[in-house]
């Protein structure tokens, strides 16, 4: 049983007798989206919920889970037919979803990447006829665009993109080694068709370009310049990359050197694959080494070679790169005024972009390294555990005859090298280097600090600052102007994406404004032209998806963010994710010790250990768990922890908050509320109801978005722990909510309810606050005799000690109430009363509305004025507006009935 996924889908059995294999491609969409999906994460378990988002991107039928399971059986039951003996079982049911059972050569993109992978390998070692016969046959294996007869869902879509990236490079890289076996006349037609529909792909130029001159057609090969300089001109604003302006000139100077066929590859630097075409390197048809180091440096040979920077020794500048003025400012200062054999350290948090940052500084300082600027990634190539040590380098990275010597006045020399070390894992690596790099600033890239290094400066990298954000549209519409801030907004807008700076700062901000997080937003958005940046905002917002959409071809948030907590060991990685219990945001060493179950002290040392990890934020004002590493803690916590120990941890989370609320009563910040709200949801979860009432309390009357379902829940868990007056708090806090939004009979009867559970409880307070509430009920339907009888009782329970609140909110009922029926005089006399409760309960927000009503009350009322100068705000952010044409009441500034409304007139 074979499978062909490159091109339609083709699913084949054995042959029958004389003939040509069965197929069975299933016929239903549906069935093929499961089983490319399948085959996609083959011998790997595909969840569920991956599957019914690859079935229903947008919005999944309440049955999902039970049609996917029909669609299963239908696949077995085809698998069968396919293989009688073994088809049925390879499609297994795994906890959390589903896993195929394939070998490896029975696919063909496996089989492709395995050649394409070989065939890379055999052009690395210049074997260019290995080379270009392996990545032939990979290329045979393409019947079309990846599974071109089955919808694309987000898994689908990322390997299409992924595989379509492969294919290209397979085709680069076949042409790359056939101009070295000097086929340039073979592929002339080839390279126009490949120029022609791929416009702006610069690699294929420069082939066609030397191709072109190899042919005695220069002037051709110039055109081919000029052509792909105008597109990009037109299309990106960009001008052409250095390697095909290099190869430009070299046309232009007649270099007989192009002319030659046979010679070296310009070796991959860093993260950058070679874009140099054979015979456009410098020293193109002769057998040299690479220009640059290979990736990972092990053992006693370093291929890192002392002269004169070679083309694509550095990375080219990121068109797109953007922000980080202060921190390359910075940067640039540290290079150049480091001394011989100085260290300059970059270090960060996975992905947020110290490799980019290190490459645009190293451009930037390129007058004051004349002797060339290398990129040495030591943990390219690297497997699981600790990164290679650097081994010895060879005498030819500092030969003799390039080591400048002391200046006339015997000042020390100045550096003239400047090599970058990227991915370095451990000060080891470094200290392997120190005899070779004597006169030579380095440029560490490293998440943690290299301590012990001589004479290192370090720059910590943090995510973008929000200003930043406003800034990052050249990210999403892929045009270069973001480095000069012309930022494409109204093409992007144009294009039907709804891309602006306030929706690109929320998908950053989502994103935790971390680099490596928002490019690859930009990615999926790109991949998915039916997507407006709207849906990617949508998406992004779930929390327990989030991760999973910043996924795009080969390149993975999650995996990253996992490498980094994969490299500490055990007893911090517990730390890590127990502290996914503590809301978002800011939190001090008192509460990571609740969390931890440790004292303050030691907490405090493991959250040095974190930070010292970049698993963890630290500055002034508190720690800080990263947006998106927060959800991963809490990914690891659901996955490694039992869940006793994480109940036990949460209850400790939320008894300590609950009991700082309690310890100072009064109105929370809205980080604060949301972050109690969270708590709240925590403990709700959890089964713990008295702590799920006590951190619903502690919001005094802070109101989230779901405020009723918030609210529900506290009712709920004060039902279940039997607690008769938070049951009749939580009622009237759902009947205060009932009334603002104008569910006028469902308020009264939460409010009735709260009164009769508030007087079986024998709380006098909360019977009078829910009087309080049945009161503007009453003045809201223009019964101001009903609204006082009931104003008097609560006014004189309320005038008790300690009951401020509820004081402050029977003397706002009575205020409006005195506007009904005795005058402004009276009303501002209890406004006047507000304003010092307001004070006493150092509530700014109670303040500032008893404030603006006593303005109100200052200003006249203008004969003939129209509705919305007669709206009175009732409460803080709550206003009452009048129909038009209904007379002002002598005395007071509406008549009733009224209507409530949200926000301001």
């Amino acid at each position: 049983m074979r499978f062909g996924i490159l091109g339609p889908l083709e699913v084949t059995g054995a042959a029958a007798a004389g003939g040509r294999p069965a197929s069975y491609a299933p016929q239903a969409a549906k069935l093929r989206v499961v089983l490319g999906t399948l085959l996609i994460r083959a011998n790997e378990v595909v969840s569920v919920e991956s599957l019914i988002d690859e079935l229903w991107p947008d919005a999944p039928p309440r049955t999902a889970t039970t049609t996917l399971q029909v669609y299963v059986s239908h696949l077995r039951k085809t698998l069968q037919s396919a293989d009688p003996e073994n088809g049925r079982g390879a499609l297994v049911t795994r906890r959390p979803g589903y896993l195929l059972r394939v070998a490896a050569e029975d696919v063909d993109a496996p089989v492709f990447e395995d050649l394409y992978r070989r065939g890379h390998q055999a052009l690395q070692a210049r074997d260019f006829a290995a080379a270009a016969d392996l990545q032939r046959r990979a290329l045979a294996l393409w019947r079309g665009p990846l599974l071109s007869d089955t919808p694309h869902g987000p898994v689908l879509e990322g390997a299409a993109v992924r595989l379509a990236e492969a294919r290209t490079g397979a085709l680069d890289e076949r042409i790359r080694a056939e101009l070295h076996l000097g086929l340039h006349r073979e592929l002339m037609a080839e390279l126009q068709e490949l120029v022609a529909e791929h416009r702006m792909h610069e690699e294929f130029h420069t082939h066609l370009m030397v191709a072109l001159y190899r042919c005695g057609r220069q002037a051709e090969a110039l055109q081919v310049f000029a052509s792909l300089r105008r597109t990009l001109a037109e299309e990106l604003g960009i001008e052409p990359g250095p390697a095909s302006s290099r190869l430009h000139r070299r046309i232009l100077e007649g270099d007989p050197a192009l002319a030659r066929t046979g010679g070296g590859v310009t070796a991959a630097t860093g993260t950058a694959r070679a874009a140099t075409p054979a015979g456009t390197g410098r020293d193109a048809g002769q057998d040299r080494p690479p220009a640059t180091a290979t990736p990972a440096v092990t053992g006693s040979t370093a291929a890192v070679a002392r002269r004169p920077a070679a083309p694509g020794s550095l990375p080219p500048a990121d068109p797109c790169f953007t922000g980080r003025t202060e921190e390359l400012d910075r940067l640039e200062r540290m290079l150049r005024s480091a001394p011989p054999g100085g260290f300059v350290a970059v270090t960060g948090m996975p992905g947020v972009g110290k490799t980019a940052l290190a490459v645009e500084a190293a451009h930037r300082v390129a007058d004051a390294f004349p002797d060339g600027r290398f990129l040495l990634d030591l943990a390219q190539g690297a497997g699981p555990g600790p990164a290679p040590d650097a081994g010895p380098v060879p005498e030819g990275l500092l030969r003799a005859d390039c080591v400048p010597g002391p200046a006339a006045d015997g000042a020390p020399p100045a550096p003239r090298l400047l090599l970058v070390l990227d991915g370095v894992g451990s000060e080891t690596q470094v200290r392997a280097l120190l005899p070779a790099l004597r006169d030579a600033v380095v440029l560490v890239v490293a998440r943690r600090v290299p301590a012990g290094l001589p004479g290192l400066q370090s720059l910590l990298l943090r995510p973008w600052r929000a200003d930043e954000a406003q800034r990052l549209v050249g990210l999403f519409t892929g045009r270069a102007e973001s480095r000069t801030g012309m930022l494409g907004v109204a093409a992007a807008l144009d294009a039907g994406q709804g891309l602006g700076p306030d929706t690109v700062a929320e998908i950053a901000e989502l994103c935790g404004r971390l680099p490596l997080a928002v490019r690859t937003a930009a990615a999926q958005l790109a991949a998915r032209p039916h997507w407006t940046a709207a849906v990617l905002a949508d998406r992004l917002r779930d929390e327990d998806g989030r991760l999973d959409v910043l996924r795009t071809g080969d390149v993975d948030v999650r995996a990253r963010l996992l490498d980094a907590y994969a490299a500490c060991p055990d007893p911090l990685r517990r730390a890590f994710r127990l502290l996914s219990l503590l809301p978002p945001g800011r939190f001090g060493a008192g509460q990571a010790a609740a969390a931890l179950g440790l004292t303050e002290a030691r907490a405090s040392a493991v959250l040095e250990s974190l930070a010292d990890e970049r698993l963890l934020a630290v500055d002034r004002d508190g720690c800080r768990l990263p947006e998106l590493l927060r959800l991963l803690s809490g990914e690891r916590l659901a996955q490694e922890d039992p869940p006793e120990v994480a109940r036990a941890a949460a209850q400790r989370v939320c008894r300590a908050y609950a009991d700082a609320a309690d310890a100072e009563p009064g109105r929370v910040s809205d980080a604060a509320a949301r972050g109690l709200v969270r708590l709240a949801r925590t403990a709700y979860g959890a089964g713990l109801w008295a702590l799920a009432v006590r951190l619903t309390d502690a919001l005094a009357g802070w109101v989230p978005d779901d405020g009723e379902a918030v609210y529900a829940a506290a009712l709920d868990a004060a039902v279940r722990c039997g607690d008769l007056p938070a049951q009749a708090r939580m009622r009237r806090c759902l009947g205060e909510l009932a009334w603002q939004y104008r569910r006028v009979e469902r308020a009264q009867e939460l409010f009735s309810g709260a009164l009769a559970l508030a007087r079986q409880a024998g709380d006098e307070e909360e019977a009078a606050r829910a009087l309080v509430g049945l009161a503007e009920l009453r003045l809201d339907a223009g019964e101001s005799v009903e609204a006082a009888a009931l104003l008097e009782p609560a006014l004189a329970a309320l005038s008790a000690p300690g009951r401020a609140r509820g004081r402050y909110e029977a003397s706002r009922a009575r205020a409006l109430l005195a506007l009904a029926q005795e005058g402004r005089e009276s009303a501002r006399a209890w406004f006047g009363e507000c304003l010092e409760l307001a004070g006493a309960l150092r509530d700014q927000r109670l303040e500032v509305y008893a404030l603006r009503s006593l303005r109100a009350l200052s200003r006249p009322v203008r004969p003939g004025a129209g509705p919305a100068s007669r709206a009175v705000e009732i409460g803080p952010g709550l206003w009452r507006i009048h129909p038009a044409g209904v007379p002002v009441r002598p005395g007071g500034p509406w008549p009733a009935p009224a209507t409530p409304v949200r926000g301001a007139p």
